[in-house]
């Protein structure tokens, strides 16, 4: 770590704390070189990245977790389903892309992971999704979709 003070490269940990409910290192350090001394803070933090999307056009987006937020909440709109859930259902799917290492991610696979969680939370709001994700043009379209949801053990 470079001292801030004199530019010198030379410094050590006087001190470490875990803070912000053990998400964060605090460190004093110390610069080593002659006639600094100075000391002074710094905080760690793990980096989680989310992966870029692209878009069925070919075109890429950062991950936006407000518009997948609001996505969500309009499916689930004036169902039975906790604000606590729908968050834990959101860490989910951040978790899940995470996990897979990738810089980029089709969106198609966010929405099958939107689908999935949805399907767990709430059978109306998973079809309200489905029917607009998947574009079903008639009513044979939703009908097969239930009657394959009512066919499925039930994942609560």
């Amino acid at each position: 770590m470079h001292c801030p003070f004199c530019g010198a490269n030379d410094t050590k940990v006087i001190d470490s704390r875990l803070v912000a409910e053990g998400d964060q290192v605090r460190r004093r350090r110390e610069c080593l070189a002659s006639g600094c001394g100075e000391r002074f803070t710094t905080f760690e933090t793990a980096e989680l990245v989310l992966p870029r999307l692209i878009k069925s056009d070919g075109s890429r987006q950062p991950f936006d977790e407000d518009k997948l937020r609001a996505g969500m909440q309009r499916a689930l709109e004036k169902r039975p389903v906790s604000v606590e859930r729908l968050e834990a259902a959101l860490a989910h799917i951040k978790h899940k892309l995470r996990a897979t290492g990738e810089r980029e991610v089709k969106s198609l696979v966010v929405g099958e992971l939107v689908m999935g969680e949805l399907q767990k939370l709430d059978e109306v709001a998973y079809i309200r999704f489905a029917s607009v994700y998947r574009r079903f043009q008639d009513l044979n379209e939703f009908r097969e979709e239930i009657d394959r949801l009512a066919r499925e053990p039930s994942k609560q």
